[in-house]
């Protein structure tokens, strides 16, 4: 079999006269940046997250730094996040003038929250958790422990759109979080794009002005701004694939479920947790990540056999990055880099080729 990881091309053709009609009736009222599409997605979004209001952004990397800035984040700050994440979750903290603060991430991939306490300086103004690979940490234990610190919190929901603790949304927590459109995650477009929710008004009047060049709507600018604006052919697309979400989230969940019902018998690979195995968390799945021993040989088998996998991040944790400035030792993140490998998980992969990806598996290392 040959099972890329993504299969964008794939994608399109099965909804090729639907993408193909939307690009016409965008194109054809020339309606590209700021129309109805895109206010039409932000209505749609904040009613599905359950937050007061969602401003789509160019991108989830901009949505963080953005989303920072109007809560007052600056220069003298310093911000806790999990070092198991995408730089660009260091990268909208340092971009504010903000010291990005590397902690351990846990068992589960996501911040260690028995971690966070010993990062506290007086400095700390912020903690700001990664919603990684579609489950949400215990923002129980990181809204205790800003109480009792005085701190804000702030997420990089990035890849847990739908994602659930507690009943509550990913992304609706704190200050606001951020979401990512990047056409591989579980709602993509096709191109960059992204978003920030916030029921915060102050912050969404804000954001509402910096992301166009700090204008109102009479044009006057009022603040130093930006110019990050999802724009309207993207928002159309977002919309079209947003109508059926509940049925793509089921779908991920169920090869989730695949996967660990085949892997869960071999002692040489340690898996996410299972599809509702924990009644306070409701995962999409964004990715099914695997610690795996002998990570690189694995892969290399998997590739020689057809299936594509992918090493989030290039393997590196964003405290490795020297050339950034960090110093800190996480034992624990870097044990999990050294031995994750994500398997394929997509809206066009099928039963046959998840069993085929684990019978690849299991025979590498049976042999």
């Amino acid at each position: 079999m040959n099972i890329p990881f993504f299969d964008y091309s794939d994608l399109f053709a099965r909804h090729r006269n639907e993408l193909t009609d939307i690009f016409q009736s965008v194109s054809s009222c020339g309606a590209f940046i700021m129309q109805d599409d895109l206010v039409q997605f932000e209505n749609k979004l904040a009613k599905y997250t359950g937050v007061n209001y969602a401003l789509g952004v160019a991108n989830a990397t901009d949505a963080m730094q953005l989303l920072l800035k109007a809560g007052g984040i600056g220069i003298g700050d310093e911000v806790i996040f999990c070092s198991h994440t995408m730089v660009a979750t260091a990268s909208a903290i340092a971009f504010t003038g903000a010291t990005p603060v590397p902690v351990e991430a846990g068992s589960d991939h996501l911040i260690d929250v028995e971690k966070i306490e010993l990062a506290i300086t007086p400095n700390t103004k912020a903690i700001m958790p990664t919603q990684l690979n579609g489950r949400v940490a215990n923002m129980d234990e990181i809204l205790r422990i800003s109480d009792k610190y005085n701190l804000q919190v702030y997420e990089d929901s990035a890849q847990a759109l739908g994602a659930k603790y507690k009943g509550q949304s990913a992304g609706s927590f704190g200050m606001g979080g951020c979401i990512s459109f990047y056409p591989a995650k579980v709602l993509g477009c096709f191109g960059d794009g992204g978003a920030v929710l916030t029921n915060n008004k102050s912050i969404y009047n804000k954001i509402k002005l910096m992301r166009d060049h700090g204008r109102g709507e009479d044009g006057d600018v009022t603040i130093w701004g930006y110019n990050s604006r999802l724009d309207n052919l993207q928002a159309a697309i977002l919309n079209y694939f947003f109508d059926n979400y509940e049925g793509i989230v089921q779908r991920r969940r169920e090869i989730a479920t695949l996967y660990f019902d085949s892997l869960s018998v071999l002692d040489k690979v340690v898996l996410p947790p299972a599809v509702n195995s924990d009644p306070d968390h409701f995962d999409i799945f964004q990715n099914y990540e695997i610690e795996a021993f002998m990570r690189d040989e694995l892969k290399k088998y998997l590739a020689d056999k057809g299936v594509g996998t992918l090493i989030q991040w290039g393997g590196k944790a964003v405290h490795e990055f020297r050339d950034l400035g960090f110093t800190q030792t996480l034992s624990f993140t870097e044990k999990i880099m050294r031995s994750s490998l994500m398997l394929p998980l997509n809206m066009t992969i099928t039963d046959d080729e998840v069993e085929y990806i684990c019978n690849c598996i299991a025979d590498f290392y049976n042999d």
